[in-house]
């Protein structure tokens, strides 16, 4: 399993459907798009806009011409996930990009997007390519509840808001499956495991628990972890609920001992080992400034 590889779903009773690693931040088995072989086929989630041209090729292998892509769908417009839409967009011309109501605005001007990334994600900006805009004829907005009609497929809409407030997470039924955005956390493969994504500024706890919730009450069979793969649902979003309210207790407590919480969570990160210490580090001191954000405004 490497960079650029391609992969069928496989899990439970999914098919048509296929996913393939985008070498997020040039670590394997981060960063997922998923391909929808449907009557109108589908992509979702879109990668930082590096590789785009490897998305392309998987569409083309699943023997989908660029031209019968019909629909792109970022979960939300971070740009790990939106951040080649526009590329896609361009090479695909009759694809929609449907997007929440929230955050369409951002793919038609990316500026403000651009400058909040570059804060959020400090040097690891170096690993996306400059997002160009989707031409704003070629946008669907979307809202909770509405259907995307792929044919032999749908995808239900769901807006989940605990971690971006243009983050939703697309259920599709006749796989007994949902994408969950960021809404799930952070699968790991390597180690069986989830963990927090709580970058800044958007991050809320409380409202994260209630979208953990959600998609329990859809009661999926397979969820589909933009970072990273499909996997069973299990345990996993129960283990997810106790990984994000013992991550946040964690740096509520570090914070009233310490004055460096983020330096703290840097060093303490368990994760070098399985994305590299770069990476780890990095994604360690994101999620601490997003949990220390949330902890100051949450009474706000």
């Amino acid at each position: 399993m490497a960079i650029g590889d391609l992969y069928p779903v496989e899990t439970g009773d999914c098919t048509d459907l296929y996913y393939i690693d985008t070498g997020m931040y040039d670590t394997p088995e981060y960063g997922a798009v998923y391909i929808l072989d449907a009557e109108r086929p589908a992509v979702v989630d879109t990668g930082i806009g590096m590789r785009y041209d490897a998305i392309l090729d998987a569409i083309e292998r699943v023997g989908i011409a660029r031209d019968e892509l019909e629909i792109i769908a970022p979960t939300h417009i971070h740009l790990d996930h939106a951040g080649g839409a526009g590329y896609l967009a361009r090479d695909c011309p009759n694809a929609d990009v449907v997007v929440h109501e929230r955050g369409a605005r951002h793919l038609v001007d990316p500026s403000r997007l651009i400058a909040g990334t570059k804060a959020a994600v400090e040097d690891q900006w170096e690993f996306y390519r400059e997002p160009i805009s989707v031409p704003e004829d070629r946008i669907r907005e979307l809202t909770d509840g509405d259907i995307i009609d792929l044919g032999t497929h749908q995808l239900v809409t769901h807006h989940v808001p605990g971690h971006a407030p243009h983050q939703v997470v697309f259920e599709d039924p006749e796989n007994n499956a949902v994408f969950t955005a960021d809404a799930a956390g952070i699968y790991v493969p390597a180690i069986d495991a989830v963990r927090q994504t709580t970058p800044p500024p958007d991050f809320d706890l409380e409202q994260c628990l209630a979208d953990i919730e959600l998609i329990q009450s859809l009661d999926p069979e397979t969820l589909l972890y933009a970072h990273y793969g499909p996997a069973p649902t299990e345990h996993r979003l129960d283990e997810y609920a106790d990984v994000l309210t013992e991550w946040v207790e964690s740096v509520e407590m570090v914070r009233q001992q310490k004055d460096d919480v983020v330096d703290h969570f840097i060093a303490e990160t368990p994760m070098s080992g399985v994305w590299g210490e770069r990476k780890a580090r990095a994604e360690a001191a994101m999620n601490t400034r997003g949990v220390l954000r949330y902890l100051d405004t949450r009474h706000d």
